[in-house]
């Protein structure tokens, strides 16, 4: 599209092809893949203040990656020098920062710049862009927000009135001193297993709030030698071979969530050993047992969650968190606890994403209003009603057992398939997902859903939207989705063009439609 072309129109605001939203993975792979395109017209639009979405805003002690190094990390940039087996958070922000310099994005990247409104012009065909810095035209938008972003805390009568230090995980504030103090852990998922361990230690008196037991395995973390990182610098390609191991054995594993869960039993035995050689108090076993099928929430790792638990300073309330009176923390049991601080380990704003509230489609609506029965979008990455906005990490595509990085990547491919597509059409155009492709898609999803363990295991996940309906997960392997996101079907969508020159007042008509 020629320049003149391009920002026709939009004297008043700086015009972009891509504005990606957010610095995560998603949005730093997605830069990363706009440039090895071709594509130099873009920007990332990140509110905070520096790269790394989850892993910049994710502090906690003892936060880390339940994925193994090797895995977690892009296959255009290995890192060969990953400290250990399994990577704390600062390694893995590092990790980011390093990419986007190495792959010169930083002149794209518009840090402290939040997204607060995104609205399709039906005229101009182009998303307009309002930001905490000022607004922009793009050609393109592509969200790479991710589901983890915006955290989760349940509104527990009384909390507001609690004269101790309430935050959740993903804020923790380093400010506070824990020592000594009576602390409440609400929550019991990967982030709480991680916490517990690290603040156990220094608190006076530990109360956690367990309102669902998760399955827990031991966690095959340790320190990579010196010299295996030399093998990997000097020999390249030994680093792509344990990343396509690691990728294999999850490949493999992952048939017994999406086809055959009543076979995980043994693996469920190992859970329950791990359990026993820690936690030797029945009662105490009793509560940490889960009565749902092992893979039906994510399986957690950890060598030091079940040892913390057994400390006489920590209970295990086995209900959760329902009221506070004063100081006084009750579960929906009536189990009390005097507490000093409250943290929350309750999660995110996963099937509710709340920069769908702010992204305005073709017919005037919200992403938030259109998915308002139930996140769906065609491949993960299209849904009906907003032309050229893409989705990384979109409705399911999310993994229960590997890495989502091999994800993400797959979603990159499907956009540098659309850019193409957009330019082989020519002039000003753009794409729009047939609803009928996009309730097929979902449609074929769901059918395979149903006999999963995430479906099937006897658990309500955080998988689960408020319908029940599973909107999160992929129910297949890394390689099909892979297949299913090489290129873009333009049967799929329909195709937009300008409409025609008005030639009074008042008779312009919506972007005109060819197949």
């Amino acid at each position: 599209m020629a320049e003149s072309e391009r920002r026709r129109g939009t004297a008043a605001h700086e015009h972009v092809r891509v504005a990606v939203i957010g610095s995560g993975f998603g949005g730093i792979g997605a830069a990363v893949r706009l440039r090895r395109e071709g594509v130099t017209d873009f920007v990332v639009l990140e509110r905070a203040g520096a790269v790394g979405g989850t892993w910049r805003d994710n502090s906690y002690p003892g936060c880390a990656c339940d994925v193994p190094s090797h895995l977690y990390s892009f296959s255009f940039a290995p890192n060969p020098d990953w400290p250990r087996a399994f990577s704390g958070q600062e390694h893995i922000r590092e990790y980011l920062e390093r990419v986007a310099d190495t792959f010169r994005l930083r002149p794209h990247i518009r840090l402290d710049t939040e997204v607060l409104r995104a609205s399709w012009d039906t005229e101009r065909l182009l998303w307009e862009l309002e930001t905490s810095r000022g607004a922009l035209t793009a050609d393109v938008v592509v969200s790479a927000t991710g589901p983890l972003s915006d955290p989760r805390t349940p509104d527990i009568p009384g909390l507001t009135s609690f004269p101790g230090k309430v935050f959740h995980s993903a804020r923790w504030d380093h400010g506070y001193d824990l020592r000594g103090k009576r602390v409440a852990m609400v929550g019991t998922g990967a982030s709480a297993i991680q916490i517990v361990p690290e603040i156990q230690r220094d608190v006076r008196r530990l109360t956690l709030f367990q309102r669902t037991p998760p399955w827990v395995l031991p966690r095959a973390d340790r320190a990579i030698t010196g010299v295996e990182r030399w093998l990997h610098r000097q020999l390249p390609f030994t680093t792509y071979a344990r990343r396509g191991l690691l990728w294999g054995i999850r490949e493999l594993q992952v048939q017994a969530f999406t086809k055959r869960p009543n076979e995980l039993g043994l693996v469920e035995s190992l859970a329950r050993r791990n359990m026993a050689r820690a936690i030797k108090d029945p009662a105490l076993r009793a509560k940490l047992t889960p009565t749902y099928r092992i893979g039906c929430k994510r399986i957690l790792l950890s060598n030091s969650y079940y040892p913390a638990l057994a400390q006489p300073h920590v209970d295990v309330v086995a209900s959760g968190l329902a009221e506070v009176r004063g100081s006084t923390a009750v579960a929906a049991d009536g189990t009390e606890a005097e507490v000093d601080a409250i943290i929350f380990g309750t999660g995110f704003h996963v099937t509710d994403m709340p920069i769908a509230d702010r992204v305005v489609g073709d017919d005037g609506r919200t992403l938030m209003e259109t998915w308002k029965d139930g996140m769906k979008s065609l491949r993960g990455a299209s849904a009906a009603g907003f032309p050229n906005f893409l989705t990384v990490i979109g409705p399911n595509t999310g993994l229960g057992n590997s890495s989502m990085i091999l994800m993400i990547e797959s979603q990159l491919n499907y956009l540098a398939d659309y850019l193409r597509q957009l330019d082989v059409l020519g002039g000003r155009a753009a794409l729009v997902a047939r609803p009928s492709a996009v309730n097929a898609w979902t449609r074929r999803v769901q059918d395979r859903m149903k006999r999963t363990v995430w479906n099937t295991g006897g658990c309500t996940s955080w998988y689960l939207d408020d319908h029940g309906v599973n909107t999160t997960i992929w129910p297949g392997t890394t390689t099909e989705f892979r297949a299913a996101t090489r290129r873009v079907d333009l049967n799929e969508y329909e195709v937009l063009r300008p409409p025609a020159r008005r030639t009074a007042p008042g008779s312009g008509r919506k972007a005109e439609v060819t197949a």
